[in-house]
């Protein structure tokens, strides 16, 4: 999505679509975004952000920020970690005697150590409010938190594997193969660390296709829904006497 495009669908929102009444903030927000591989993810949370900074910063003002590669960079800044321990950490789940050889060698903590961090890391930037979290089993660990809006994009293989060989400027045949494989680290990672199925639509808000909506009417469904949710959210909370 490029920045001329981003600029259009800002200014679509503002002069004809309506959104909802923003609700009161008592807890600033958060959306998780689960995903599959090539559905634009970063391209919605980007858009969702943008427009969010324009239009529901809270008072006093306090910017939307979108953490996905650079929410592992957080995890290991928040903990007191190497940077060189990033490639250490990806998004899958290690054999248990890889994971505890490494271990032993000094080259990261356990995994389960890791995955401790990461939900620290991750219910921290969700109670802090108004981030968008993108993947690392985010859905899963805030799942209990009602100020956070849990959202799956999906869209058909075709458009996920033509989106990720443009956006990594890959041949598609290598995109093919990648495109797969990834979904399949990721459903491993969130199934071993956070005992969840990333593919069962109850454990979202929202689902959404992105390739019959497109990212920008994604973005706009996920303010709307967000927006939605707050207000019930509102309602639901005993009123301080």
């Amino acid at each position: 999505m490029s920045r001329n495009s981003a600029d259009v669908f800002a200014r679509y929102v503002g002069a004809q679509f309506s959104l909802p009444e923003k609700p009161e903030i008592r807890q600033r927000p958060a959306i998780a975004i689960s995903r599959q591989t090539g559905a634009g993810a970063l391209t919605v949370a980007n858009l969702i952000a943008q427009q969010l900074n324009v239009d529901f910063q809270g008072d006093p003002p306090h910017p939307w920020k979108v953490f996905d590669r650079n929410l592992a960079q957080r995890i290991l800044e928040d903990h007191q970690l190497s940077a060189r321990m990033e490639p250490y950490i990806p998004e899958d789940a290690k054999h248990p005697l890889t994971d505890a050889l490494e271990s032993v060698l000094g080259l990261h903590p356990s995994f389960w150590i890791l995955r401790q961090h990461t939900v620290e890391t991750i219910r921290r930037l969700a109670a802090r409010g108004n981030v968008i979290l993108v993947g690392r089993g985010a859905s899963s660990i805030t799942a209990q938190l009602p100020h956070v809006l849990q959202v799956r994009l999906v869209a058909p293989l075709p458009d996920r594997v033509l989106n990720f060989a443009h956006y990594h400027q890959l041949p598609r045949e290598n995109a093919a193969r990648l495109v797969p494989e990834t979904d399949e680290r990721r459903r491993r990672y969130v199934r071993t660390y956070f005992d969840t199925d990333i593919e069962d639509p109850t454990n979202y808000d929202l689902t959404i296709n992105t390739g019959r909506s497109g990212f920008e009417q994604a973005a706009r469904t996920i303010i709307n829904v967000l927006f939605a949710k707050l207000a019930t959210v509102h309602q639901q909370t005993p009123q301080s006497p």
